[in-house]
């Protein structure tokens, strides 16, 4: 049983319908999130503090962005976070989201093997870089409809190359944490955000080395589902898009990772 349904029922037993009973009930938002910001560890400095204040539960579900914009769809979340800004722009025209904004932003990075043995990094483009890459050694994708496949396909087509007539070429199906691994333990490339790699370095045996072009730059926006279409908990959601967008928040973006890696690894919006 959906909690959606489980969550009507309930209410009807009590004998409540109304919205205002609806959100006083269950003090609840539902996010589905890509999953990067929850590997990173973004999501665990910057949702206690809007908890605490609020007293609002944040239930989390990372996700790719593909998957995040059908739980909108289907009224499974209340609020979403993704960074495929033409996939969003086609939910929000058919009237599944309302009021998005920006909140942070980061950049892609192409990550290989120490040593970078296809030499994807002295290439003289991005184009040539990958080209090298699909001729001589692995790639990983994660192949879920996640904002990071999109643009990696995009890129690919760039490059005149069909994606999926690579034979090199991987998907696991998994969030960039796990895709992450499967590439360090296959000695594969892959098209993965700055900040999971640099969060999880320690543990993986990757380096960066494509980064700092302008196809790389990454937003993440945060939407609100349409509350005409579900009845989601709309004051607590609003509250929780509002407190990503505040001053307090973003400073905490602009700081996340500097004291453990020397640089921030996210930009804020503002």
């Amino acid at each position: 049983m959906g909690r959606r349904l489980a969550a009507a029922l309930l209410l009807a037993a009590l004998g409540g319908g109304s919205s205002a009973c609806r959100e006083d009930a269950r003090e609840e938002v539902i996010l589905a999130t890509t999953t990067s910001l929850q590997d990173a560890g973004l999501l665990d400095v910057l949702l206690p503090p809007f908890e605490r204040s609020t007293g609002i539960r944040v239930k989390v579900i990372a996700v790719g962005t593909g998957a995040a914009l059908e739980m909108a769809r289907r009224g499974d979340a209340d609020v979403v976070i993704a960074h495929a800004p033409e996939l969003e722009r086609e939910y929000a025209a058919a009237g599944h989201l309302v009021e998005g904004r920006t909140i942070l932003r980061n950049d892609f990075v192409i990550a290989g093997p120490p040593g970078d043995p296809a030499h994807a990094g002295d290439a003289p483009t991005l184009e040539a870089a990958l080209l090298r890459i699909a001729t001589a050694a692995r790639f990983v994708s994660r192949g879920d409809g996640s904002g990071t496949e999109i643009r990696e396909r995009e890129l690919w087509t760039l490059a005149g190359v069909d994606p999926d007539t690579l034979r090199s070429r991987i998907e696991t199906g998994q969030g960039q944490g796990a895709t992450l691994f499967v590439a360090s333990e296959r000695g594969a490339y892959l098209l993965t955000d700055g900040a999971t790699l640099t969060a999880l370095g320690d543990r993986l045996s990757l380096e960066s080395v494509r980064s700092n072009d302008p196809r790389f730059r990454n937003e993440y926006h945060a939407h609100l589902v349409n509350p005409d279409r579900h009845p989601i908990p709309e004051r607590a959601a609003r509250a929780l898009i509002a407190h990503l967008a505040s001053d307090e928040a973003q400073r905490v973006i602009g700081s996340f990772g500097r004291a453990r890696f020397g640089r921030p690894l996210f930009v804020p919006a503002r």
